[in-house]
């Protein structure tokens, strides 16, 4: 099982990869990682127009990281009149979203998804029952009204 201090690593060296960085020194500095996806952002942006780009993420907590993450690079998230709740808007040069936020979102998600689900779990067995595994599936009727 990963720790918090562990799960805070392993994100500080996915934004370093997507940073480029390639000392071990710049590894270990997140906000320069940071500010060098921002530069390239930046210099993306000088040769490549910013399209809308819209995503859906229905679990609240990987919809808070891609927000968190849009916002960190200087790109403001938004949602319409009359959009849902899950929908999200982001206006970016589509090679930056496609080779950069998307990606490290993805990665990021998954390391933190798969530290909330052992969490869970851990919590469940001690607290509630041990066995929390999934409802069997039994031959029958079809699914009940």
């Amino acid at each position: 099982m990963v720790n918090e201090d562990e799960l805070r690593e392993k994100l500080r060296k996915i934004e370093a990869l997507f940073a480029g960085a390639k000392t071990d020194g710049e590894r270990e500095a997140a906000g320069a990682a940071a500010e060098r996806i921002r530069r390239k952002l930046g210099e993306i942006a000088a040769r490549e127009e910013a399209i809308e780009m819209r995503f859906a993420i229905h679990d609240p907590w990987s919809r808070k990281l891609f927000l968190a993450l849009s916002r960190r690079y200087g790109i403001e998230p938004y949602r319409y009149p009359r959009m849902k709740r899950q929908s999200l808007v982001v206006k970016a040069p589509r090679s930056f979203v496609e080779g950069v936020l998307w990606p490290e979102f993805s990665q990021l998600n998954e390391a933190l998804t798969s530290y909330l689900m052992s969490t869970t779990e851990r919590v469940i067995v001690d607290v509630v029952h041990a066995d929390t595994g999934e409802a069997v599936e039994r031959p029958g009727a079809g699914f009940l009204e």
